[in-house]
């Protein structure tokens, strides 16, 4: 009789199965189930939303490199403002 996994253990294999870097033979060893499973899981969810629910850390980091973004490009503009200008005084 074949083992049942809940779906949230599932989920979260298939998280892990994406995210970690481990290679599938490894995850699959580490959590007891067997490769064809995993890959299974991993086929049959890859349409699903994994950044569902809340994730304050990527918002948080969302908002960091849009300010950092902002930053770049007044910078970048105060460059070619400079560039600009001398380029006018060598000639």
């Amino acid at each position: 009789m074949a083992k049942r996994y809940t779906d949230e253990f599932q989920h979260d294999a298939v998280r892990i199965a994406t995210t970690s870097g481990l290679t599938r033979p490894q995850l699959s060893s580490d959590l007891g189930v067997g490769v064809l499973t995993l890959n299974k899981w991993v086929q049959q969810h890859q349409h699903d939303d994994l950044m569902s629910g809340p994730h304050e850390h990527v918002e948080k980091e969302n908002t960091r490199l849009r300010k950092e973004v902002r930053l770049m490009r007044e910078e970048r503009e105060v460059l070619k403002k400079a560039a600009i200008f001398f380029a006018r005084q060598s000639r």
